[in-house]
């Protein structure tokens, strides 16, 4: 299986989600800092859980709209739109006008886009891929995010200061070249045979698609068990990177002295590098183990990783433990994310992707609460938990697996037929 394999949807949507993510990720880690020098940092911190929030609400909007009018018109609205705020953005920033409440409101507009287009690109790739793709697809998506947020992020940090209304510039014309790729290039998808129906009829059927969805026990417990397993990554720049900053005394590795905030940072580094280099092999590399073991070994030591980090200080079983959990890591996201797309009927894939989508925000309300019991508990009682939260999404795992390759056995039928 190799790239040139894929339908022409899916290498577009990579190499430009590749492009995208990469200009984007010069540029949003850092509104934040924004958003405080303009705002202040109180109000700051809640114009981003507002925004937060907007985009959760819309999420579930936008898998609705993928299933009931189809992948493409609702990519293309969104993208368009999203190609309206940047302009927007870039203008409010520009040598010549300046206004950070217009470009906050431009933010808002970005996270609604993402919440419309989020769950239909993700159902389109499975609509267009097969189950034997799909480890590579979700390989390479994953390999491309890291390798772009890494990159991007590096170079944001020197650019964004100086060279913003450059940054929204570059945003604006990669979002233009997406818009126009969507309108011309990709295919639709899912054809569904559209209703004419009132708003109240539509709000009663979305309402009745979600109930269907959560209804569906073992997606409802797979995402469980994602979202536990995905707040461990969460940790380390929460309750890890908190209790390595207060109790971590300046240690001597190789030729370099580290802190704790130094470690925290190299260990990041250290992840993102493993990850975009592993990636390139991991597909690659034979091996006889169903995709249900890779799974839950995969969170085993991804979890055990994690639980010396929240209680170690030993850099150099830091920095090993990081490598073992990188490891589990890479495993672990093409077979998760494959399994993913496997569970979802093919007349509610955007809407199952919508649920889905919720992990995130779930992860980082799992590892915001940790925080608050790191400042009860001690280090020993916190790795504990932080060790235990990740077993438990290992053993769901573990207790569906049979079910997980029921449901991928059917899905692989249903395409066949």
């Amino acid at each position: 299986m190799r790239f040139r394999d894929f339908h022409k949807n899916i290498k577009i949507r990579l190499i430009e989600n590749f492009i995208s993510r990469f200009i984007g990720s010069m540029i949003f880690p850092f509104m934040s800092i924004y958003l405080a020098v303009h705002f202040g940092a109180k109000i700051a911190g809640l114009l981003l859980l507002v925004n937060v929030f907007i985009g959760i609400g819309i999420n579930f909007l936008g898998g609705y709209f993928a299933d009931q009018f189809g992948r493409k018109k609702v990519m293309l609205f969104a993208e368009t739109l999203r190609f309206l705020a940047f302009l927007t953005m870039m203008i409010c920033n520009s040598p010549w006008f300046e206004s950070a409440a217009i470009t906050f409101a431009m933010m808002t507009v970005n996270s609604i886009c993402w919440g419309l287009a989020g769950p239909a690109n993700q159902a389109m790739l499975i609509d267009v891929s097969t189950p034997p793709q799909r480890k590579l697809m979700y390989s390479i998506s994953y390999w491309a995010n890291n390798l772009s947020i890494a990159v991007g992020g590096i170079l944001g940090a020197f650019l964004f200061k100086d060279y913003l209304f450059e940054l929204f510039l570059s945003l604006s014309f990669a979002a233009a070249v997406t818009a126009f790729l969507v309108a011309f290039f990709i295919d639709e998808s899912h054809r569904p045979v559209v209703e004419e129906l009132k708003p109240a009829q539509h709000v009663m059927q979305l309402l009745s698609t979600y109930k269907r969805v959560f209804q569906d026990r073992l997606f409802v417990l797979f995402t469980i068990a994602g979202v536990l397993i995905l707040s461990m990554e969460f940790q380390l720049t929460n309750y890890i990177g908190i209790r390595l900053s207060d109790e971590m005394p300046t240690q001597q590795f190789l030729l370099w002295e580290f802190d704790g905030v130094q470690t925290m940072g190299f260990l990041r580094s250290e992840n993102t590098i493993m990850v975009v280099i592993l990636m390139l092999f991991v597909t690659r590399i034979p091996h006889s183990l169903k995709d249900k073991s890779v799974l839950v070994w995969s969170c085993f030591f991804f979890t055990s990783g994690y639980g010396v980090l929240a209680y170690s200080n030993s850099l150099t079983l830091l920095f090993l433990m990081m490598a073992v959990l990188t490891i589990g890591e890479v495993f672990r996201v093409p077979v998760e994310q494959s399994y993913m797309a496997a569970i979802p009927p093919d007349d509610a894939r955007s809407s199952y992707m919508a649920f889905g989508g919720l992990k995130f925000n779930l992860s980082m309300l799992v590892a915001s609460v940790t925080v608050s019991l790191g400042a009860v508990f001690s280090s020993m009682l916190m790795a504990i938990v932080i060790t235990s939260i990740g077993l438990i999404g290992t053993l769901i795992f573990f207790i569906i697996s049979p079910e997980l390759d029921a449901r991928k056995e059917q899905a692989q039928l249903r395409q066949a037929g």
